[in-house]
């Protein structure tokens, strides 16, 4: 196995932390105001900021696995919104995987 692949570093997590943020920047709401999906949808998104900001305080304090492990949770609640066709995308196939 490829070392480069397989190895966790803080720069390997500082760019997924990165790749998130710029995700959760970009996508942006399609529901309706005081719809029961806005309400939905402001859950999934606090729980992938929660699961950042966790992500970010793992990596600060050198628990590399757990920092990986909470940015990708992070980075999954602001997919699933991409697709499940509650945030936009803007059509970007790198940052989201698009419906």
């Amino acid at each position: 196995m490829n070392p480069e692949l397989t190895t966790l570093t803080v720069e390997r997590v500082a760019s997924y932390l990165d790749i998130t943020r710029r995700a959760r920047k970009k996508a942006t709401p399609l529901v309706e105001e005081g719809s029961p999906e806005e309400g939905q949808l402001n859950t999934m998104l606090r729980m992938a900021d929660d699961y950042a900001a966790d992500a970010q305080y793992f990596l600060e304090n050198g628990d590399l696995v757990r920092s990986f492990g909470a940015i990708n949770y992070a980075h999954a609640w602001i997919d699933a919104g991409v697709k499940i066709g509650w945030l936009n995308g803007h059509e970007d196939d790198v940052l989201f995987t698009l419906p």
